[in-house]
């Protein structure tokens, strides 16, 4: 008897564990996103050359949630935004396991699963689509295209169109972050959005053009090229950040903290000598290994200005 109850409270903390441990994803958008209305291919979740968890084909984007720790929640929540080319996205290195550090410091976060290029069925399809955008980044770090105007960095019409989706992905995502602010007890003017590469992206698109709903009270750009624009004058605070062997970030990045700094508005730029692009969570045994910790301890140090 005794040995039959300790084994169904054996199962039941297992299953209570595994219950916790699976995160609430909800839609962004009330039906379906306006802009893909006649989208027709099928998401794919996949494991890359490193098994980590990827996605592309995303169709309907949603915002996965990673409450805070109880002992340490400060009302602040951080959107966050994976790169991948608007092809695909780096879920696990770009968003769940930054999701998982700034949770355990007090952080609500919600990762944007956010719209991307259509990259085929197939393998192959995929492979063929990742040519074509590695074409697009050597002819954007080609210095013989350093005039290049403004706008479309990639200088690709689908490209531009996957990132004005996305951009007005995460612009929803603050809009509704905010709206249900007090179900998730987080404080309405501390909700801020960071983003990696083509997330970095997405950050930088809301962080130039926004209405009062989806305004961010602070924003990040990891690794994030420039495409241009005008910084608005009640443009929120920036953190830029880079390794400087990177081609195709490390001068958009030091674009951004100019143009913020020109405007008058806060900014914080970090450089690193070497990390190149895409690190995210990933250690390399450099000092960009603690870039988190950074971003940390400035977004703390804003929480606090702003009250």
């Amino acid at each position: 008897m005794k040995k039959t109850v300790f084994i169904i409270l054996f199962y039941l903390v297992i299953i209570g564990g595994i219950a916790r441990a699976q995160q609430q994803v909800i839609p962004l958008w009330p039906g379906v996103a306006p802009g893909s209305e006649n989208w027709t291919q099928k998401e794919v979740q996949y494991l890359n050359d490193q098994k980590q968890q990827m996605v592309r084909n995303v169709v309907t984007p949603t915002l996965t949630i990673y409450t805070a720790d109880p002992a340490k929640a400060n009302g602040t929540a951080v959107i966050v935004a994976p790169g991948g080319g608007f092809r695909f996205l780096s879920w696990q290195t770009e968003g769940t396991e930054v999701a998982e550090w700034l949770a355990a410091r007090g952080v609500t976060v919600f990762v944007l699963k956010y719209r991307v290029m259509n990259t085929g069925a197939t393998q192959e399809e995929f492979q063929q689509s990742l040519a074509i955008l590695f074409r697009e980044i050597s002819n954007t770090t080609n210095p013989a295209n350093a005039g290049k105007p403004e706008g479309n960095i990639f200088g690709s019409r689908a490209m531009a169109d996957a990132e004005a989706l996305a951009q007005e992905d995460g612009r929803q995502a603050i809009r509704l972050v905010r709206k249900r602010a007090a179900e998730w007890r987080i404080k309405p003017d501390r909700i801020g959005i960071m983003g990696f590469s083509a997330g970095g992206m997405v950050t930088l698109g809301t962080a130039l053009q926004y209405d009062k709903e989806s305004r961010p009270d602070f924003t990040g750009a990891i690794y994030a090229p420039w495409s241009g624009g005008t910084v608005p004058a009640d443009a929120p605070p920036m953190f830029v950040l880079a390794a400087g062997d990177d081609g195709l970030a490390s001068p958009g990045s030091v674009q951004t903290y100019l143009a913020w700094k020109a405007a008058g508005k806060q900014a914080e730029l970090h450089i690193y000598s070497k990390g190149g692009h895409g690190f995210g969570m990933q250690k390399k045994g450099l000092p960009v290994d603690s870039w988190i910790e950074r971003f940390g301890d400035w977004m703390e140090l804003i929480v606090k200005s702003e009250k």
